[in-house]
């Protein structure tokens, strides 16, 4: 995962950036600007953590150098990722969806054949402010292959829309990510983070209208998913103004390690009011 926010560091979580950049064959936008909407500061999240995440700190822990009694100092990998479980349902196998704005497919991403655009839109200034991953391609690969090689907890993704890339998506378990650290999460909490990669789908609400489509999608196809969370930068109003339009509330302000972020939330109880 790209780090909390502007900057990316590896094992911190990236903002959800809608800043877009600079791309070729930037398509005219073909929806009206979006509105503004309200927010909710309030929450009722429950205290606890789940149990992976438990699991997951205690294999951390035992990778540290501590020692679970009665053990040598070698860690058994937590059961759930041992049995191979896809952790975010197949997202490869989605497939396109219908958007005001035409067919969306959002296509896990190849090395070879996604690196050069991904790194150009890297590489803009208006995204790098909030993504931090600007450099040589090599530093940009490392980012991705760290996902693409994991355990499956986040699926980097092109966003194809009719047939054109034209954004970058990470679709991620927050309940087994960095960010579980400083909210209370609930087992399977899903997040998504966005980049708008083409400057003229920029400022005319295809953000918020591509997010609501996307989300729909990803509490469609995991049913055990009770809300999708996203962290962009407090100081990001374009993408959170696209979270609000896209049916999220706002929850609550949260200080991860780069950043103060807007935790948004959107639950699957309110999905057809909001």
């Amino acid at each position: 995962m790209p780090s909390t926010d502007a900057s990316a560091n590896a094992g911190t979580v990236p903002v959800t950036d809608l800043c877009t950049a600079a791309s070729p064959g930037a398509r005219e936008c073909r929806i009206a600007p979006a509105t503004g909407a309200g927010a909710d500061s309030e929450d009722t999240l429950d205290l606890h953590l789940p149990d992976e995440l438990v699991a997951l700190f205690a294999e951390g822990a035992a990778a540290a150098g501590e020692r679970k009694p009665g053990t040598t100092g070698t860690a058994t990998p937590p059961s759930l990722l041992a049995t191979g479980e896809d952790l975010l349902d197949r997202v490869a196998d989605w497939g396109p969806i219908s958007t005001p704005a035409g067919a969306l497919h959002l296509v896990p991403v190849r090395i070879e054949r996604d690196l050069s655009i991904i790194s150009r839109w890297m590489n803009d200034p208006a995204v790098a402010a909030f993504w931090g991953l600007e450099g040589p391609r090599n530093a940009i690969e490392e980012h991705l292959r760290s996902q693409l090689s994991g355990d499956g907890r986040s699926v980097p993704c092109l966003g194809m829309l009719d047939g054109t890339p034209m954004s970058y998506w990470e679709i991620y378990r927050a309940d087994l990510d960095p960010l579980a650290r400083y909210y209370a999460a609930r087992p399977h909490d899903t997040g998504v983070h966005l980049l708008i990669g083409a400057v003229g789908d920029r400022g005319c609400g295809l953000g918020g209208t591509l997010l609501r489509a996307v989300v729909d999608l990803m509490l469609d196809k995991r049913p055990a998913c009770a809300r999708i969370v996203a962290e962009p930068d407090i100081r990001n109003t374009p993408s959170v103004a696209a979270f609000l339009s896209a049916g999220f509330r706002f929850s609550v302000e949260v200080d991860l390690p780069t950043k103060r972020a807007a935790l948004m939330v959107r639950d699957r109880s309110l999905r057809h009011l909001l």
